[in-house]
């Protein structure tokens, strides 16, 4: 019998083995999707109870309680910090299966050192250990970072934030991570909403002009992004739930700006052309800046009305949607390389049926002298489970090229989510493993090990450029 989360974790061939410890383990990280907190790695925060810092934001975690029949003032109510700990301690035994249970116990292990198995009647003495050694040294946000090794970490940032805390963290030259802003504009796009004339005060502040047109709008989104790129900034991100494509002029994306402006509702096809003009200049925009564009595709957000009314997004309450892709995906893709503008750009879907689909669209788009130009995301969000990330390696081998892959990220607001880094790295070279001892993989350690190497770090320096 093998001991649970052994040394050999996930690894179960002796190539397996020797490609993690003489390859994958040790290299750093490039964390070039996040959602961690700029203003806590800058004031270095200290978390005072292993509540806050394990189970505050997740709503991964979050799901699960609920799952399990926790009151949700034990998750994000006003419970203490040691009752909403106790209620997850409660949970995790039923997780198991989740990759919770895997990562729940990795994190405690890897940061706290502690293997004892998390539940009701061992609770209590880890919560006393963990917060013990949180008030002690080593725990601060950028120890946490540096224990990890940790290399680029990539917020996620609007176009109308003032990247104060990028600013201080630029300046500061005691902390060698670079801390670098993504540009994710979703608000620009959502026409529709009523956080759009909102959301455009803001980007007119942001961008110290007057928004009163679409050229305005464009003008200001050009202004802000390069800003961003000042600050070290390569890379954009969208949250395309539903990928539009509608051909459209500049007029007609000028009227139908001026038409929402005016308080007049929208169709659908209106909105579909604004967003479709508006993601081809951008596209061209990140072009001309050397940036990476990122696609985070088909997630169903707030399924729960009435819970995202008391507690708003993000909170554990999205889903997979499951329409179509492809015809508008590549009419998109296709629209920026007529003109030679399509940039390095990253395919991310919250439903896995989507991973062929993806992988073969994007090698109609590869070239230009750039490996891997085109990627096939990380499994992502629901997907990043044991079974997701093999499927999504496994389809990525068979259509493309898995030796050009970019590799993991964290996707996370807790600063304890590295170890997924190591989970997929286990997994990568288990698959490889598989396969020199099938018969399909030649024994060959060099080609192996330098596939280990890229896929863990190196892809990921050359693709994104960051220094």
């Amino acid at each position: 019998m093998v001991k649970f989360l052994d040394k050999n974790f996930l690894l179960t061939n002796q190539t397996a083995v020797a490609l993690y410890n003489d390859f994958a383990k040790d290299m750093p990280i490039i964390d070039y999707h996040c959602h961690l907190s700029p203003q806590q790695i800058y004031e270095n925060h200290r978390f005072k109870t292993i509540t806050e810092i394990w189970l505050g934001g997740d709503h991964y975690k979050w799901r699960v309680m609920r799952a399990n029949g926790i009151d949700e003032s034990l998750i994000t109510g006003n419970a203490s910090d040691y009752e909403k700990f106790l209620a997850y301690a409660r949970t995790v035994p039923m997780t198991l299966g989740n990759p919770l249970y895997h990562w729940s116990h990795l994190e405690l292990q890897r940061f706290f050192g502690i293997d004892t198995l998390i539940n009701e009647r061992t609770a209590d003495g880890i919560w006393q250990k963990a917060n013990a050694m949180l008030s002690g040294e080593g725990f601060s946000t950028r120890d946490l970072i540096k224990r990890s090794n940790v290399k680029v970490i990539c917020t996620t940032d609007d176009p109308s934030d003032g990247l104060e805390y990028h600013l201080k963290l630029k300046e500061d030259h005691d902390f060698d991570v670079r801390v670098v802003p993504s540009f994710r504009p979703d608000k620009a796009l959502e026409i529709r909403r009523d956080t759009f004339s909102p959301w455009l005060l803001k980007l007119s502040r942001a961008a110290g002009q007057n928004i009163v047109n679409y050229a305005d709008l464009l003008h200001a989104l050009e202004s802000r992004a390069q800003y961003f790129h000042r600050l070290g900034c390569r890379v954009s991100d969208h949250a395309l739930d539903v990928v539009p494509f509608e051909h459209t002029t500049l007029e007609q994306a000028s009227a139908i700006f001026a038409k929402a402006l005016s308080g007049e509702a929208l169709t659908t096809l209106e909105e579909h052309q604004y967003k479709t003009y508006t993601m081809v200049f951008l596209g061209k925009l990140y072009a001309r800046l050397g940036w990476v564009m990122q696609l985070h595709m088909h997630a169903r957000r707030n399924n729960n009305s009435r819970m995202f009314r008391q507690l708003g997004p993000d909170t554990g309450y999205d889903s997979l949607q499951d329409g179509h892709l492809a015809n508008a995906l590549g009419q998109l893709l296709n629209t920026l390389e007529e003109e030679e503008l399509l940039p390095k750009t990253i395919l991310y879907s919250l439903n896995p049926k989507d991973y062929a689909v993806l992988a073969a669209l994007m090698g109609s788009f590869q070239g230009g002298g750039i490996p891997g130009k085109l990627q096939l995301g990380a499994a992502w969000w629901f997907n990043d489970t044991k079974d997701g990330m093999i499927e999504q390696m496994r389809t990525l081998a068979n259509i493309g090229l898995l030796s050009r892959f970019v590799g993991m990220l964290t996707d996370s607001r807790s600063f304890l989510s590295y170890t997924r880094h190591e989970y997929f790295r286990r997994l990568l070279c288990n698959m490889l493993g598989e396969w020199v001892e099938s018969g399909e993989a030649p024994d060959d350690m060099e080609l192996l090990g330098d596939i280990v190497r890229r896929i863990s770090y190196v892809n990921a320096k050359e693709y994104f450029e960051f220094e």
